[in-house]
């Protein structure tokens, strides 16, 4: 039953720099929450360059900050070649602080990045805690490699200011799957505020558009937000160019992000592949996953909770450099036998890329590898928000007759 709580808001903050997962799981979990209370408001804080492009449910909307571009070396850039990069953070440090002031949120949930990009939530933080926000870091259940996530922690002071101001910590996975601070020093205190939430369940729209994903068996290859994906794509078309009993139909979808000339380049490979098409940029992926017959992808975490959300086979390529949380998640799912996975360097070799392309769809389903494996975090997180606002409508009502 939906619950009611008169003008509550959450304020929610996604960095976005380098691909569309940080927004995705933002707007899923912010359309989840409105879905169970009236009443709620939710605000998403972002930097991706097309936030406009998806659809938001009635309660939820979007501040879009000027966007910043991570280019492969991990380094950073303004989107806006014009605008130097110190001068855009220090728009987007402000935007969020004007936004936190005028928003008033009642939580606040911060995506990935604990200080936001470059610290520019840290003054929005202290600002919050002052006044009773309650303050919420969501992490992906993989983060990266642990000698690599320490580094940087350690150079920004991090984990104590983790300690300092969040209330508490939401993993979007379950424990048994992998510790995002494995390998971390973590004070007591931090693990104590550490919830498992579970994996964050996609579904498919109340309504049905028969024309949006294509007629019959197909093959859907994914790059996410496609900014380091042309690699795969090209692979797929090479395997698909060397072995002739490669007949599967597939659908490739490049991504948002993914260099124009890479993409006119690989659109022009594939037009002469009678059993490849593409498009660039699809805002209902996950649609389009639980019609295919089996899915090729980076293996992010979005994509990996709708290929488990939807019972797809998989063949997982992951990303291997600059982080490594595409390969660790790969490894431990392939570990699991929930997907297949080929580090790229084997991806590259077109006759083993396309047997097992041609294998992927009579692989066993995820559910039938693991008849227990649940995702229950939108539902985990609606019940820790519940209580929280009914904690906080009970304070209020107290003030109020007091």
């Amino acid at each position: 039953m939906m619950r009611r709580f008169e003008d509550t808001r959450i304020l929610m903050y996604s960095h976005d720099t380098f691909g569309l997962g940080h927004l995705r799981r933002c707007r899923t979990i912010a359309h989840s929450l409105v879905e169970d209370f009236r009443g709620l408001n939710i605000l998403i804080i972002s930097g991706a360059t097309i936030a406009g492009a998806f659809d938001y449910r009635a309660r939820v909307d979007f501040v879009k900050i000027p966007s910043v571009i991570k280019l492969r070396n991990g380094e950073y850039t303004s989107l806006a070649r014009h605008i130097d990069l110190q001068e855009t953070l220090k728009m987007r440090q402000s935007i969020i602080r004007h936004t936190a002031e005028t928003f008033q949120p009642d939580i606040f949930i911060v995506d990935k990045e604990p200080m936001g990009l470059r610290g520019e939530v840290e003054d929005t933080l202290g600002y919050l805690k002052a006044r009773g926000t309650t303050l919420v870091l969501g992490l992906r259940e993989v983060m990266d490699a642990p000698h690599l996530l320490e580094a940087e922690w350690k150079r920004n002071d991090v984990m104590r200011k983790i300690g300092l101001f969040y209330d508490k910590v939401w993993v979007y996975g379950p424990p048994e799957f992998y510790d995002p601070l494995t390998g971390l020093d973590v004070p007591s205190s931090v693990r104590a505020r550490m919830d498992f939430v579970g994996f964050l369940q996609r579904s498919l729209p109340g309504y049905d558009d028969p024309g949006h994903k294509p007629e019959g068996d197909y093959i859907l290859v994914t790059t996410g937000g496609g900014g380091d994906g042309a690699d795969l794509v090209h692979d797929v078309i090479h395997a698909y160019q060397q072995d002739a009993t490669l007949t599967h139909r597939a659908l490739v979808v490049l991504g948002p992000y993914m260099p124009a000339k890479k993409r006119g380049k690989l659109m022009r490979k594939a037009s002469a592949i009678p059993h490849i098409s593409m498009i660039e940029f699809d805002s209902r992926m996950e649609e389009l996953i639980a019609g295919a017959r089996g899915v090729v992808a980076m293996g992010g975490y979005n994509t990996y909770c709708e290929i488990l959300s939807f019972d797809t086979p998989a063949l997982i390529v992951p990303r291997v450099a600059p982080r490594e949380e595409q390969l660790s998640r790969a490894r431990r799912a392939a570990e699991l036998g929930l997907v297949d996975m080929l580090l790229p360097e084997a991806a590259e070799e077109p006759l083993r890329l396309a047997a097992a392309l041609k294998s992927l769809p009579s692989r066993p389903r995820p559910s039938q590898v693991r008849p227990d494996l649940r995702l229950d975090g939108l539902a985990n997180i609606s019940e820790i928000v519940g209580s929280w606002l009914e904690q906080r409508q009970r304070r209020h009502f107290a003030v109020v007759e007091g």
